[in-house]
């Protein structure tokens, strides 16, 4: 059992908890997950690992409820408990020898990307950030990018924060003026990172792109996470999440991801009136 020792909701729908989770702690790093079950006979669900403090065996997760497992997530308080916090899991992102990155993050997938441009940033490197949202109230995080990163850009479809437009826009903004990367890094829904990709490619810049499709145990025997990567067959759990962005078939890894909606949205809509009849 793993005690929720903080809650705090981020927006409506985007929730942070820090865990109590020591032997995880121990060796989590920017880029891996964990796998949880919320309570004995639940489902199982990936989680990126936020953000870790080795010392205090605390690990950060945040997640939006978006299903069944999230929402009975979402209900649980700090001082109770998580039955199962598995991990970490999968390949930490690669950050030696790089010296200047921009990763780019949409949405909920800027708790993935932060701790990214957070190590990055303590090893020396130069980060841009430039993260997207629909609008002001569901922003996450901007004082963590912020100091994390040597240039922050803040875009969002409506206006109502940052520049209006697309993270695409931004980054080509950024190319066009002559900056320079390593690598692009892009965390965020499927559709955001395949154009983010789409734009490197044109430029000859190196793109790494973190997946998470539907997962079961983590380990690559369920084969749920599969996706086509220059090719060939690869599994998010063990050969990622992170993979080349140019090599990615993001069209097939949208229509699987489509596959599950309607399963989840009924079993969304059962758990929360489950809870409204409490």
């Amino acid at each position: 059992m793993y005690r929720i020792v903080k809650k705090e909701k981020l927006n409506d729908t985007v929730i942070k908890m820090v865990v109590e989770a020591k032997e995880v702690a121990k060796k989590a790093e920017p880029g891996q997950f964990i796998i949880l079950i919320p309570d004995e006979g639940g489902e199982r669900i990936p989680l990126t690992v936020a953000d870790y403090d080795r010392d205090g065996g605390l690990v950060t997760i945040i997640f939006q409820v978006v299903g069944t497992t999230t929402e009975k997530l979402a209900h649980k308080n700090e001082g109770d408990y998580i039955h199962d916090f598995v991990g970490p899991l999968g390949r930490a992102t690669h950050t030696d020898g790089l010296k200047k990155v921009a990763v780019v993050g949409g949405g909920v997938g800027c708790a993935i990307a932060y701790p990214v441009a957070k190590k990055l940033h303590d090893k020396g490197c130069e980060v841009h950030s430039i993260v997207g949202f629909r609008s002001k109230d569901l922003v996450i995080l901007e004082d963590e990018f912020r100091a994390a990163s040597s240039k922050y850009v803040l875009m969002s479809d409506d206006g109502s924060c940052g520049e209006k437009g697309l993270v695409t826009d931004a980054l080509k903004k950024l190319l066009d003026e002559g900056e320079k990367y390593d690598e692009v890094i892009t965390i965020g829904p499927l559709i955001m990172m395949k154009f983010v990709c789409r734009l490197t490619k044109e430029y000859g810049v190196k793109t790494i792109a973190s997946m998470n499709p539907i997962m079961i145990d983590g380990t690559g025997m369920c084969g749920g996470c599969r996706l086509t990567v220059g090719g060939k067959m690869k599994f998010a759990c063990v050969d990622g999440p992170e993979f080349d962005g140019h090599e990615i078939d993001f069209d097939e890894a949208m229509a699987r991801g489509a596959m599950y909606k309607p399963f989840e949205r009924k079993s969304h809509e059962e758990t929360c009136n489950l809870f409204k009849n409490a």
